[in-house]
């Protein structure tokens, strides 16, 4: 699928949820399909952390997770991904060493005039997101109640969990700790670091029973070392590592009640989505795990809790090289858009 010459919204002193105003912003995004003359067919596709569009992209097409036949598919590429503002591409008097912190209400928010804005766009006929994206989409339903009529949060959590942000501390630690960072920024690209927090990643985005079956020889690699240095090093290496700090600022900050509706008051918040929603973990998630979704699924009134039977941990969310668990994710969205 052709992704050459995605757009850029572009946004005027953008006032961010901590207080920093930005002198301009931009929001890069790809459209799928045609927008219907009444607007009732949108689907907002959020971007995950270090991707961009061009990476999840992959579940759009015919008989895909998102059919773009009948659907106007919207794809946002979050704050800090590279695309949109982040620490790689702000303009002055921010930089690489000093920018502010994004948060999902500053993604919500700048993606709610980009489609009102650029399209006259209304009302979300679904939100669908994997991992950060998933957050980005909850937050919509939470923010924006009378706006999101169904919402697929895949792999995912309302509020990021005391054990999730373990695993980030964890993540940063191992990026920062590589020769080249100086306390506030990397005065190169680092590749000691990048490589180092790729292996700590990999470790917890695939399940013990992943390894254990070796499913990555099933994939195109030969060996448990080849799947590290070809994937998850070869992924991170490719991004500014600024970039990838700022998104796990994000991720650590993300909260659906954590904004002056809410004040804090998770179980309001969650009680406040009305969109008809498929809260969906995978059963082997080690950090969005579907404990935590089920009880975030409970607190929510249209909501079911379902679970990929999967063994591929976190990127059971993301299948792109599994069609047993992109057939549960299609199954899902048909599940939601029949009526």
């Amino acid at each position: 699928m052709s992704t050459v010459g995605h757009s850029i919204f572009e946004l005027e002193n953008l006032t961010l949820q901590r207080g920093i105003t930005l002198p301009r912003a931009e929001i890069a995004y790809q459209t799928y399909g045609r927008l219907a003359d009444d607007k009732s067919n949108v689907i907002l596709y959020p971007t995950s952390y270090g991707a961009q569009h061009y990476d999840t992209e992959w579940l759009i097409g015919p008989g895909r997770v998102l059919d773009p036949t009948d659907w106007f598919i919207i794809i946002p590429n979050m704050f800090t991904n590279g695309l949109s503002t982040s620490p790689s591409n702000i303009v002055a008097p921010f930089g690489p060493d000093r920018y502010p912190l994004f948060t999902h209400w500053d993604n919500v928010h700048a993606q709610e005039r980009l489609l009102t804005e650029v399209f006259g766009i209304e009302r979300i006929a679904l939100a669908y997101g994997w991992s950060m994206g998933a957050q980005q989409a909850l937050h919509w339903g939470a923010i924006f109640p009378d706006r999101v009529e169904r919402i697929c949060s895949v792999c995912s959590s309302a509020r990021t969990s005391v054990h999730n942000q373990l695993f980030l501390q964890g993540v940063r630690v191992a990026l920062t700790g590589d020769p080249h960072w100086q306390g506030d920024h990397f005065s190169a690209h680092p590749v000691r670091g990048l490589r180092a927090m790729g292996r700590v990643y990999a470790g917890w985005a695939m399940s013990q029973a992943f390894y254990r079956e070796k499913l990555y020889e099933g994939v195109g690699f030969n060996s448990l070392e080849d799947f590290l240095v070809r994937s998850w090093e070869a992924n991170f290496l490719r991004r500014d590592a600024h970039d990838l700090l700022a998104s796990l600022d994000t991720w650590q900050a993300s909260d659906i009640s954590d904004n002056d509706i809410y004040q804090g008051d998770l179980a309001r918040a969650l009680g406040a989505i009305t969109a008809k929603t498929i809260v969906m973990p995978s059963k082997t998630d080690l950090y969005f795990t579907p404990e935590d979704s089920a009880l975030d699924a409970a607190q929510m009134p249209n909501a079911e809790f379902r679970s990929i039977e999967s063994i591929w941990g976190h990127r059971a969310g993301n299948p792109s090289q599994n069609p047993e668990d992109e057939a549960a994710l299609r199954q899902a969205v048909e599940d939601l858009l029949k009526d």
